[in-house]
């Protein structure tokens, strides 16, 4: 945390949707797609990085359950029912999890993953079938930013006015993601606008002294009502050995400057 983040060597793992979209407009030399690997390649070609390799992902949990397909969210062609004209290139042969291993081998300690979908991509290259549990107690060097803090960074309809009406060279497009998702939000959630998850976890990667981090032990739980929550021990010093004391403390944000929410970092794009 803290390092200058190479763009030729990020990977962002994720499952497109209109937050990706939004983060794939700004950044990324390599991306990997856990679904709807079609939609990130459109999308990148839309941004003007057509060269930019995508992978295609695991298509189901490594416990073998359907897959949560938000279309509700994202509309059911994952950018707000807009329905573009197809993407002209094409995936590459290797799998997300071959992909990643080849660039981790290829440059030891100098690529950094933006991991925004379900972590399976990821879980794989370790093969323990607790995807996300294992990736947090894996030792990697992990910095978390979680929907506390994306909940805090969000584009108001005013803002999606202001982005509409800009001269940014994606503006129209990007407005036009925004409006589904505005929908919904404003539908199930009571917030006039749409929240900027990824974006904002890009943000805390390249700008981490924009946000407050606590380090800490974190466990994601896998059963009963607790499925998916993370958990942090704040302790770092282990009286006793137990299932906390054999992991290594990661980095989670805590707070996030009010910089990060300011509306024309996002116009701009």
């Amino acid at each position: 945390m803290g390092q200058e983040i190479r763009r030729d060597m990020l990977i962002i793992d994720t499952d497109p949707g209109i937050g990706e979209s939004l983060l794939s407009f700004a950044t990324a030399h390599s991306l990997i797609s856990a679904n709807n690997v079609r939609v990130l390649e459109g999308q990148c070609e839309r941004a003007g990085h057509p060269h930019v390799p995508v992978a295609e992902g695991s298509a189901e949990p490594l416990k073998g359950e359907k897959p949560l397909i938000s279309d509700f969210v994202h509309g059911s062609d994952g950018i707000g029912n807009l329905f573009l004209p197809a993407p002209t290139g094409k995936k590459i042969e290797e799998s997300a999890a071959e992909f990643l291993v080849k660039k981790v081998s290829q440059f030891p300690g100098e690529v950094t993953v933006l991991a925004l979908g379900p972590l399976t991509n990821l879980a794989l290259i370790l093969g323990d079938p607790e995807a996300a549990d294992m990736v947090f107690t894996s030792g990697a060097d992990i910095v978390v930013v979680g929907l506390n803090i994306t909940h805090q960074v969000y584009l108001t309809d005013e803002d999606l006015l202001e982005l509409r009406k800009s001269k940014g060279k994606h503006a129209q497009l990007l407005s036009d993601m925004g409006k589904f998702y505005r929908d919904f939000s404003a539908e199930y959630e009571g917030i006039h606008g749409c929240f900027l998850h990824d974006p904002t976890s890009f943000t805390a990667l390249v700008h981490p002294e924009l946000f407050t981090f606590k380090k800490g032990v974190v466990r994601v739980g896998t059963q009963g009502i607790f499925t998916g929550h993370t958990l942090m021990d704040q302790r770092l010093i282990k009286s006793t050995p137990s299932e906390w004391s054999t992991s290594s403390a990661k980095a989670v944000a805590l707070s996030a400057a009010q910089e990060v929410d300011a509306q024309e970092n996002w116009i701009a794009l």
